[in-house]
């Protein structure tokens, strides 16, 4: 299994990037695509995720209406639209690969290496 996120980069505040993952080698059980991210210092945390199938979304509440995440035409691939950047949106941000649970979140097994993502003020 290997996942790799790109797109990172400096960005000044209330501009916008896109990162994308591409998936291979996925199990066939792995059916949801996650975004995490992990600020200087602080803990990570989860960003939203997108079933493969169907293509649900669901978003942390602090990214809500400034970041989308959706499917590429291209197999096993997705992208993680970030608009409105702040400077608290800066952190390394990490894809992952994982199984949806009746809970509706996420149960992530496979971890990309990560992008970094910095918003200047």
């Amino acid at each position: 299994v290997q996942l790799q996120a790109s797109g990172g980069g400096l960005v000044q505040a209330g501009g916008c990037l896109r990162l994308s993952c591409a998936a291979s080698g996925l199990p066939f059980n792995m059916n949801v695509m996650g975004w995490f991210r992990q600020a200087p210092g602080k803990d990570r945390e989860f960003v939203g995720h997108i079933s493969w199938s169907g293509g649900s979304t669901y978003y942390e509440e602090s990214v809500k209406g400034r970041f989308t995440i959706s499917r590429g035409n291209a197999k096993n691939v997705v992208y993680l639209q970030m608009n409105s950047l702040k400077p608290e949106d800066t952190a390394v941000y990490y894809c992952a690969a994982g199984a949806l649970l009746p809970t509706g979140r996420g149960q992530y097994a496979y971890w990309g290496q990560g992008t970094l993502v910095t918003v200047s003020s």
